[in-house]
């Protein structure tokens, strides 16, 4: 008892001591979203960002532990980089001692491949070919499985709060039985009624259910008999209100609301972040969360787009899934972090600029010309291709190679005075970024229509030339006290996969000449 009382009483001054961090009357609820899917972090990182957290004003961290958390009646759900229970619940007594509560949060409707591709679980499945979605008519056996996940997370966390997912329910109505509800009553409905069933049974156990608002806000009739004690989360990173369905109607739901800007979402992955847009995404999305009411605000950070890619081994059996777009791993955003600390210090919205100008002579002791250098390097050359297809028609891939040539030389000259390692991550995401844009200057050569055998010698060695770029090292040394080594290890070989493939193809055409 008297451990009880004495943690209670450190939570509750620890509390106070964090209160200068605060707007007064500002959102009571302050996180940050951690996502677990790709890029573990280590036990010791992962306390170290929470005293981050603690030190910028957070005070609650939701995390989606997917398949790193240890179930106790599951062994087939957690991953080679699970953690153990004892961990969990050491890293859970650590962030309550800092005054952070830390929210399970734990997919329940659509991202679940990592449970459905197991068959122990082939019943609940939506489609018995894309296992990313639960079957919202197979309610007696999705009850008993995550009243058993729930029950397992409240045994290693202790926050009032429970997060179901919820979100992007690519597969709602698909199957057979689904459309048949759908016929009669609606998507809505179907939706809304499992969606019920699941905040029921966080409800019985104690707690209150969260879930992401997107689905919800599309279809609102799904809001009916949803128990009053739910919180849903607005995200939203940089587009209209509307963008998802009528934001009035969840705004005027009477149901508590938190809202989600992001810092890494799509589409950045590991050769694009478009540093702009998520310092814009803080800017407006924040002081219009306070407009809205919203009682709390979660930052996101998303390692992948919660997509797989699926190696199988039978129609039936999958050897693995890989995770589709994959970005770079947090440890090199900590400019948007401080950015999302000093945007919640200040009722005021961000002044971008400023602010990034501050962190520049703070962090790198740069002077106000290369703090501009800085900024204009970093938010240069945004854009994204998809085959080939530049996102913006006035820009061509040899375009925005120049570019990417002209920001790494940007960041190289540019000589920081402290925290040489933070900044070294800039360095490194730029040289990935142009050593992809020339593979995809090739690419795209050996993609169009007017292309001739001709070039053939000359594209040989500008993949030779890359492959002899060797940047692991670099990544391993930078991400090295952050991820586990086998994590690493598929990093790297993941984002070189292309260009070792490329240059295996172009050489069995014969020799460099």
């Amino acid at each position: 008892m008297k451990k009880y009382i004495l943690s209670a009483v450190l939570f509750l001054f620890v509390q106070l001591c964090t209160l200068h961090a605060q707007v007064p009357g500002d959102f009571a609820i302050r996180g940050f979203h951690l996502d677990l899917r790709v890029q573990v972090m280590k036990m010791p990182a992962l306390k170290k960002f929470a005293k981050q957290l603690h030190d910028g004003g957070i005070n609650t961290l939701i995390m989606e532990w997917e398949a790193t958390y240890p179930f106790e009646n599951h062994p087939l759900i957690p991953n080679q980089f699970a953690y153990t229970r004892d961990e969990v619940k050491e890293f859970v007594t650590y962030c309550e001692g800092l005054g952070i509560d830390v929210i399970p949060l734990q997919q329940s409707f659509g991202h679940v491949e990592y449970i459905l591709r197991n068959y122990r679980y082939k019943e609940l499945r939506e489609d018995q070919k894309d296992y990313s979605q639960i079957n919202p008519l197979r309610e007696e056996l999705a009850r008993a499985l995550f009243t058993d996940l729930y029950k397992d997370m409240i045994s290693t966390h202790d926050s009032e709060y429970i997060h179901i997912g919820g979100d992007e329910t690519y597969l709602l109505g698909h199957s057979k039985e689904s459309q048949a509800k759908v016929a009669a009553v609606g998507k809505g409905r179907l939706y809304g009624d499992y969606i019920k069933l699941l905040c029921e049974i966080v409800v019985g156990l104690g707690k209150k259910p969260v879930l992401w608002a997107d689905i919800a806000m599309k279809y609102p009739d799904a809001l009916q008999g949803i128990p009053k004690e739910t919180v849903f989360i607005d995200w939203n990173y940089g587009w209209d209100v509307d963008m998802f369905g009528k934001h009035s109607n969840l705004l005027n739901s009477g149901y508590e609301i938190w809202g989600a800007p992001s810092l890494r979402s799509h589409p950045d992955n590991y050769f694009l972040t478009q540093w702009e847009k998520h310092f814009k995404n803080i800017r407006d999305f924040i002081p219009q969360a306070r407009e809205f009411g919203y009682k709390g605000i979660i930052m996101t950070s998303w390692s992948t787009s919660g997509l797989y890619g699926i190696t199988w081994e039978s129609p039936k059996d999958i050897v693995e899934l890989y995770p589709i777009r994959r970005v770079y791993p947090l440890s090199g955003f900590n400019i948007l972090i401080e950015a999302y600390f000093e945007s919640l210090r200040s009722r005021k919205a961000l002044d971008i600029d400023t602010f990034v100008a501050n962190y520049a002579k703070k962090h790198y002791g740069f002077g106000g010309s290369d703090a501009a250098k800085f900024w204009n390097a970093l938010k240069a050359n945004p854009y994204e291709i998809n085959q080939g297809v530049v996102s913006t028609a006035s820009v061509s891939v040899k375009t925005m190679k120049d570019s990417a040539e002209w920001v790494l030389r940007e960041f190289k000259q540019l000589k920081p005075k402290r925290n040489k390692d933070e900044y070294e991550h800039y360095v490194l995401m730029s040289q990935i970024r142009l050593r992809y844009l020339t593979y995809m200057e090739v690419e795209a050569r050996l993609n169009s229509l007017d292309f001739s055998p001709n070039e053939l010698p000359e594209m040989k060695q500008v993949i030779a030339t890359l492959r002899l770029e060797n940047l692991d090292e670099a990544f391993a040394k930078l991400n090295n006290d952050w991820m586990y080594n086998a994590e690493i290890q598929q990093e790297n070989e993941l984002r070189e996969s292309k260009i070792k493939l490329l240059e295996a193809r172009l050489n069995r055409l014969g020799t460099l000449e």
